[in-house]
């Protein structure tokens, strides 16, 4: 892969895996947005985050020569926030379904 596609490869996954996170962010913050289907949509948001920031940092490492990650790092530091919150939210409700 050449440094010029490299580059623009690891710029869009990077810049969407920050989207990602910021809407999987914002679903943390306001979980009745979308009610029971929240947890769900913001583990499936957090792991899209996590799997665009660490292709966006594989790529960069591999193809870039004195690659900077640290926005696709913060790009997986948003995502492991998503997950985490979100894990516990998932697990209060299945918690709840299974203690009736």
């Amino acid at each position: 892969m050449s440094a010029d596609h490299a580059r623009r490869t690891v710029r869009i996954l990077t810049w969407i895996g920050i989207a990602t996170g910021v809407i999987g962010g914002l679903l943390v913050a306001f979980p009745k947005t979308i009610d029971l289907a929240s947890p769900w949509v913001q583990l499936a948001l957090g792991i899209a985050t996590l799997v665009l920031a660490f292709r966006a940092r594989k790529i960069g490492i591999a193809d870039i020569e004195g690659f900077d990650g640290r926005l696709s790092l913060l790009a997986a530091l948003l995502g492991f926030l998503v997950v985490f919150f979100a894990g516990q939210a998932a697990f209060g409700i299945l918690v709840a379904v299974a203690n009736p």
